[in-house]
């Protein structure tokens, strides 16, 4: 089989930056770089050392179910999704350290309580900011102004990656149902995306890791909803018998798909499943979304989770009262010091405040505290970026005396 061009070996040449169209984007220079690394794993580091990584093994993936050690997390999802995308990339002569940072960047907007969480913030998003939530999105709006890291002076910056590696962050909606993938020729101001899956990716990293979430999630779901008893062995029996090719687990799925995807993918074809991996698929996902993802086993946790974020929402937007909102949130603290103190030394990351010590930063100023519109999108952004357990604990202080 023809492999793809392995750019891994022209990704530092004038060809590569030239064929791309995007010399200032890919090379950044904001920290004292060495040649011991290469910017995509340079991105790597900075990515796998925020916070919002961090986070990950907290916030749901699809099933709420913390004291569960064996349901899937957020971060085991992301773990899964840079092993198959490396696998592909290094069969297919991609550059895999692209690859890897794209994989797990790829979910760092995620809000929680998982797409449920996403759901709820949208709508509270779009009332008071008159813009829809989505995590791709805020994906890129974390990496490029929220996540900050310490740099040499010891001052915080902006994560500052590649433009590729954002690329991939924003372009990797899997809720797709392409037969073939291909890179988009022409560079694009990331922030023209208006909804998820709008253009393809840019490179073809970004591609793998895009198809790489579906193979990921597709088989360790119905692996959860056994384990959560959403699902019966009699109607794990039919979707077995519907699949004849494989032994229905996970790792099977996984390899099979995998092996399936590297089999039929050409650059001139772009990255393409046999008809037969495309009607497994397709079985497998109607399987998940009638007994899964629309079983009505899960309502009372989407209702819980709806009062949470909304009751912690509005508690902070009421505080708004223009120069003395800081004030107010300092006045909130003595009923609720958990929330209120947090919320005011995280705002001083991103807005100027008193709390924030000018020389402690290098990176930008993303809220403007005096106006409404930009406060209320300075809270969402405070819930997205919370863990599951830590949104719990906020509500408990809320509602206990």
């Amino acid at each position: 089989m023809k492999k793809f061009e392995n750019i891994a070996t022209v990704k530092n040449s004038e060809k590569w930056r030239n064929s791309v169209k995007r010399e200032k984007n890919l090379y950044s220079h904001v920290y004292g770089l060495s040649t011991m690394r290469t910017e995509f794993d340079r991105d790597y580091t900075r990515i796998i050392n925020c916070n919002a990584y961090k986070r990950l093994k907290h916030k749901t993936q699809v099933f709420f179910s913390p004291e569960n050690d064996h349901i899937c997390t957020r971060i085991e999802h992301v773990n899964l999704v840079e092993s198959v995308s490396y696998t592909i990339a290094n069969y297919l002569g991609l550059n895999t350290e692209l690859t890897k940072a794209i994989s797990v960047a790829h979910d760092l907007g995620h809000s929680p309580f998982g797409h449920q969480g996403e759901k709820i913030l949208s709508a509270i998003s779009e009332k008071e900011c008159g813009e829809t939530f989505w995590h791709e999105k805020n994906g890129l709006h974390f990496v490029d102004d929220i996540e900050l890291l310490m740099d040499f002076e010891n001052k915080k910056r902006n994560l500052s990656l590649t433009y590729a590696v954002r690329d991939g962050i924003i372009s990797h909606c899997g809720e797709i149902d392409e037969t073939c993938l291909k890179p988009r020729n022409e560079w694009i101001d990331l922030y023209d995306y208006k909804e998820p899956n709008q253009y393809a990716p840019y490179t073809w990293e970004a591609c793998v890791v895009k198809i790489a979430d579906k193979i990921s999630y597709i088989g360790r779901d119905i692996e959860d909803a056994k384990t959560m008893k959403l699902v019966t062995d009699k109607e794990l029996e039919k979707i077995d018998s519907l699949i004849e090719k494989i032994d229905m687990n996970n790792t099977n799925l996984i390899n099979y798909l995998t092996v399936d995807l590297c089999k039929n993918s050409l650059p001139e074809k772009g990255l393409r499943f046999s008809k037969q991996a495309i009607e497994i698929m397709k079985l497998i996902k109607d399987f998940n979304y009638e007994k899964i993802y629309q079983n009505e086993k899960i309502l009372p946790s989407i209702r819980y989770f709806k009062v949470v974020i909304n009751e912690i929402f509005y508690l902070l937007k009421n505080e708004f009262n223009g120069k003395r909102t800081i004030y107010n949130l300092k006045k909130l603290s003595r009923y609720y010091p958990k929330l209120a103190n947090e919320f005011v030394s995280w705002l001083a990351n991103y807005a100027l405040t008193e709390e924030r010590v000018e020389q402690n930063y290098h990176n930008k100023i993303i809220y403007d505290l005096e106006n409404k519109e930009s406060y209320c999108k300075a809270i969402i952004d405070y819930i997205s970026g919370m863990t599951d357990s830590y949104m719990i604990e906020i509500y408990n202080e809320i509602v206990r005396f």
